[in-house]
């Protein structure tokens, strides 16, 4: 994903424009170091059916510069967890979009080629359900079976989870979705997911990709 280089030890991948998405192959052990121990394993497709997909942050190349392991952040918990993958268990691509939240102003900015495309309102965590703030990377597009229900016509999870709703399915895991309460958008309301305006949220689905980072700040 950049030029070879060969240096000891890892080379960091993608800059503010571009991002690298590293998609599970068939299946994939996340290390604590290179040919280290392993401590989570991941199968082509997630729970949810949609394909594993992580952020790759970093290469670590052998000694004729081919990818030997890429660093990467990873769909658990503690939020923001990274690990080491061998290379040939995943597919890498780039992702030139970007998603930046700033949960005090309440506003979601959507960057494609490092420019800003999208400015909108959204709803945000409620003070005791609040919204995780962090770096992570969008994980899955859903489509729920109720486009009329409480995610609108789509969701697009992030690698974040609540810090708070631990009992919920999947560990609480956040997204960014559209709504059936559109008089919410603007307001502290939600259980910690990112809500906006159904049309805002198709608009976004169509452009998004799995490994587009997400930046949450307060």
């Amino acid at each position: 994903m950049t030029a070879p280089d060969c240096r000891s030890g890892a080379t960091a991948l993608g800059n503010r424009h571009v991002a690298v998405a590293a998609a599970v192959r068939t299946r994939a052990l996340a290390y604590h170091r290179p040919a280290g121990r392993s401590f989570a394993r991941f199968g082509r497709r997630n729970a949810n059916g949609f394909p594993t997909v992580f952020r790759a942050l970093a290469v670590v190349r052998g000694s004729d510069c081919r990818p030997r392991w890429y660093r990467v952040q990873l769909p658990l918990k503690p939020n923001g967890v990274t690990g080491f993958v061998r290379a040939r268990a995943v597919q890498v691509s780039r992702v030139r979009t970007r998603i930046l939240i700033d949960v005090s102003a309440r506003k979601l900015s959507f960057f494609r080629n490092g420019k800003r495309v999208l400015n909108t309102t959204v709803a945000v965590g409620s003070p005791a359900t609040p919204t995780p703030t962090g770096r992570y990377y969008v994980n899955q597009l859903l489509i729920p079976a109720d486009t009329s229900g409480p995610f609108g016509p789509g969701a697009i999870g992030i690698s974040a989870f609540s810090d708070v709703l631990t009992g919920w399915v999947q560990g609480g895991p956040i997204a960014i979705h559209g709504t059936n309460e559109p008089w919410s958008i603007g307001k502290a309301a939600s259980n910690g997911c990112i809500r906006v305006a159904n049309p805002v949220l198709l608009r976004m689905f169509r452009s998004t990709r799995a490994g587009t980072p997400v930046v949450i700040r307060q």
